[in-house]
C-alpha cells in the first residue's frame, strides 16, 4: 500500500479551501444534518473541504464508503454509503464506481479491495489501523485449528487479510450470532474479540464457542460499575451497548447491538434519554436526526478511526495516493469466507 503524503501546498494551490460562511451556504442542506453537533464557525471550516471532496468524486468517478464511527462532517458531508461493517462490506461488492475511498480503517479498505480486484481502493490515512485486527495472526488461527480439530473457524471482519485467508467464514457484530448458529460443528472457533465471542455464547447456547484473547480499546474501557453509576444519576435513561463490550456491561444495558442495530434501535424507540456505550462519533452522527432524544454519558473515541480527515480525504482522491493492494492469492482465499458472510446475512426469500 502506498502512503499517502499530505502536500498541503499543492492542495491549496489547486482549491480555495479557506473558511468561507460564502461556501457553507451552497452547502446548508448537508449542514443541517449536522447542526446540533457542528457549530457554525465549524462549517465554515469544513464546507469548502466538503465542497472539493464532492466535485472530485465526480471528476475521479469514485465513491466515499463511511464507517459509522467517521465525525459528522464526513458522515453527513461526503460519504455516499454509511454503516456498520457488514454494511460496507455489501456496498463495496455492489458499487459500479472506479474508486472507492475507504473512510474507516485498513481492514475495511482490504475488505473493499478483495471484494473489488479492479477498482482503486483508497484509504486516506495508512495510519488508520485497528488494535483489535492486529491481535491476531494466520499462525494464531492456525494454532486454534491444532486445539479444536475440525472446529470451524468464524473470524471478525476486524482482521486482516491473511487471516482471512485461512479462516471459513467471517463475522461481523451484527450477525455474528447468525453466522455462529449456521456452523455445522459443535465447538466453533472465533477471532479476535473475546468479549463478542462470549456475548454470542449467551446467544447461541446450543455452540461450544472458543475464542481468541483480543479486544477493541473504545469498548473494552467501559466497565458495569461506570454503567451503574450513571444509571443512578440518569434513571429514564436507555443504556445501549455493543457486542465488543465485556458480557457484564453488555449484562447492565438496556439493548445490545451492532452500531447499525445501536442505530436502528434508536431511531425506533426514540428514547427521551440515551446513553450509547460506543465510539463517541455515533450518538453525534443521529443527533440532528433525533432532536428528541438527548444523548448523555461518556464515551470513548477510537484513536485509529479519528485518523481519517476531511483534508486527508480530499488528498487522497487529488493525488490518487493510499492505494490498498491485497496479493493476489491471499485476496482469493480471503473473498471467500467475507462472501459466505455475506451470503449467510442475505434474508432467505
Amino acid at each position: 500500500m502506498t502512503a499517502p503524503t499530505l502536500d498541503r501546498q499543492a492542495l491549496a494551490r489547486r482549491y480555495d479551501l479557506a473558511p468561507s460562511t460564502e461556501t457553507a451556504a451552497r452547502t446548508h442542506d448537508a449542514y443541517t444534518r449536522m447542526s446540533r453537533v457542528v457549530t457554525p464557525f465549524d462549517w465554515a471550516i469544513h464546507a469548502p473541504y466538503v465542497e472539493a471532496i464532492n466535485r472530485l468524486k465526480a471528476e475521479r468517478n469514485a465513491v466515499i464508503l463511511a464507517h459509522n464511527y467517521m465525525t459528522p462532517e464526513i458522515y453527513h458531508g461526503v460519504a455516499d454509503f454509511v454503516g456498520d461493517s457488514l454494511q460496507l462490506a455489501i456496498r463495496a461488492s455492489e458499487v459500479d464506481a472506479e474508486v472507492i475511498v475507504q473512510c474507516g480503517v485498513h481492514f475495511m479498505a482490504e475488505t473493499s479491495k478483495i471484494l473489488n480486484p479492479a477498482k482503486t481502493v483508497l484509504i486516506p490515512d495508512r495510519e488508520a489501523g485497528c488494535s483489535l485486527a492486529e491481535s491476531v495472526t494466520p499462525a494464531d488461527i492456525e494454532a486454534m485449528r491444532v486445539r479444536h480439530p475440525g472446529a470451524p473457524v468464524v473470524t471478525y471482519v476486524n482482521t486482516s487479510a491473511e487471516v482471512k485467508a485461512v479462516s471459513d467464514v467471517c463475522c461481523t457484530s451484527s450477525n455474528a450470532a447468525q453466522i455462529v448458529a449456521a456452523m455445522e460443528s459443535e465447538t466453533v472457533i472465533m477471532a479476535p474479540d473475546k468479549h463478542l465471542a462470549r456475548n454470542v455464547a449467551k446467544q447461541v447456547p446450543h455452540k461450544n464457542i472458543v475464542w481468541w484473547d483480543g479486544a477493541c480499546v473504545v469498548h473494552e474501557r467501559f466497565t458495569a460499575a461506570d454503567l451503574r453509576q450513571f444509571r443512578e444519576g440518569r434513571p429514564d435513561a436507555l443504556i445501549i451497548a455493543h457486542p465488543e463490550c465485556p458480557t457484564d456491561v453488555v449484562a447492565e444495558a438496556d439493548f445490545s447491538g451492532s452500531t447499525s442495530g445501536i442505530i436502528d434501535f434508536v431511531r425506533r424507540e426514540r428514547p427521551r434519554e440515551a446513553m450509547l456505550v460506543t465510539e463517541c462519533s455515533m450518538a453525534s452522527n443521529i443527533s440532528d436526526e433525533l432532536p428528541e432524544v438527548e444523548f448523555v454519558g461518556p464515551c470513548n473515541m477510537c484513536p485509529y478511526m479519528k485518523t481519517i480527515t476531511l483534508e486527508k480525504i480530499l488528498w487522497s482522491l487529488h493525488a490518487m495516493e493510499g492505494a490498498v493492494e491485497v496479493p493476489a492469492g491471499i485476496a482469493a482465499k480471503a473473498r471467500l469466507p467475507i462472501e459466505r458472510m455475506i451470503a449467510l446475512s442475505r434474508p432467505k426469500a
